[in-house]
């Protein structure tokens, strides 16, 4: 897996670290409130899964609308290992995210031998079953009323802001390697045109499964942090208009731009929560902002394109050098 240069490195990982600490010491010194911090939080889970729609819908090139299940799944997962079996809450989360990635290459090996339309479908209703596999296992995940699960994360918001925001940093890197490898250009080739990745021998199923497999590991963190943030799980997560938002964060951020993706799933997250007083009416909101996008921005808000700190950093300071090159008067003629 390609790396990125010592250069780039320290300027992501700083960066990094500054989006972590920075909302957590705003929400330390009051300036963020608790209610405030708690969907920020969220927010962040919110951003996890729309990455890992992103993985699907923009880099492998398929639809799915069962992302949602794995959610739930991982989730469910991570309240199991904990509660049920007695592992310490990092491990549980670990293994939650393990148990989510084998039952996304499970249910990948069948769907992904359909494409377009059809899979969409047939993802849909594996969501479905998952759902109403959830309501029936009443001992497990307590039937359609839900599972308590209290964790520090779900009584402290502060603590659930910086630990939301550092698990995304690492997804988020974690990715960008992954996409900047041989394997991610594979995917990315397949996207572009099966036949002719297929000529070059790249195996368009093997690919395929990557990307699914991926997506599903992802969609696991997002549940499992889900889980422990939030504090209580219900088989209602699981339904597939949560995985319609899930789409919409892709959508309106650009298939194939993860950054876009993410921004889009803070702004509709906390937008969601800012118009509430409207009540059911602010339901409205998203698809006032899908139509207005298809119509004057189809791409999404970034297209394909990713916000670089790298590159924003090469102008600063290729901007402070000019200035300081720069004669302090006169036309440098005398």
């Amino acid at each position: 897996m390609s790396g990125f240069p010592l250069r780039t490195t320290i300027i992501l990982t700083v960066v990094g670290i500054l989006a972590v600490c920075i909302p957590f010491y705003l929400a330390l010194s009051g300036l963020i409130d608790l209610y405030t911090a708690r969907i920020i939080a969220l927010g962040g889970v919110n951003a996890i899964m729309a990455m890992s729609v992103n993985m699907i819908v923009g880099i492998t090139g398929q639809l799915s609308l069962g992302q949602a299940g794995f959610l739930a799944i991982g989730a469910y997962s991570c309240i199991f290992f904990n509660l049920d079996m007695g592992f310490p809450l990092p491990l549980a989360a670990v293994l939650g995210v393990l148990l989510t990635t084998i039952a996304g290459f499970l249910i990948g090996f069948p769907v992904l031998k359909l494409s377009g339309d059809y899979l969409a479908i047939v993802t849909l209703g594996f969501g479905e079953i998952i759902r109403v596999v959830f309501i029936n296992l009443k001992s497990l995940t307590g039937g359609p009323n839900g599972r308590q699960f209290t964790t520090i994360l779900a009584m402290n918001n502060r603590l659930a802001l910086a630990v939301a925001t550092a698990v995304l940093v690492f997804v988020v890197a974690l990715l960008q390697n992954f996409l900047r490898s041989s394997y991610g250009r594979a995917i990315m080739a397949c996207r572009e045109d099966e036949v002719a990745a297929n000529s070059c021998g790249i195996s368009i199923f093997r690919y395929k499964m990557a990307g699914f497999v991926i997506a599903a590991f992802i969609a696991g963190i997002g549940g499992s942090l889900f889980a422990m943030i939030n504090g209580f799980v219900k088989p209602d997560i699981a339904q597939f208009l949560r995985s319609i938002d899930f789409l919409i964060y892709v959508v309106l951020g650009g298939m194939g731009s993860m950054t876009g993706s993410i921004i889009a799933a803070y702004v509709l997250t906390y937008l969601q929560e800012f118009l509430r007083f409207l009540q059911d009416y602010r339901l409205l909101i998203y698809p006032l902002i899908l139509i207005f996008i298809m119509l004057f921005r189809p791409q999404g808000l970034l297209g394909m394109k990713e916000l670089s700190f790298v590159r924003l950093w090469n102008r600063i300071g290729l901007f402070i050098f000019k200035k300081k090159a720069k004669p302090a008067g006169g036309s440098g003629n005398d």
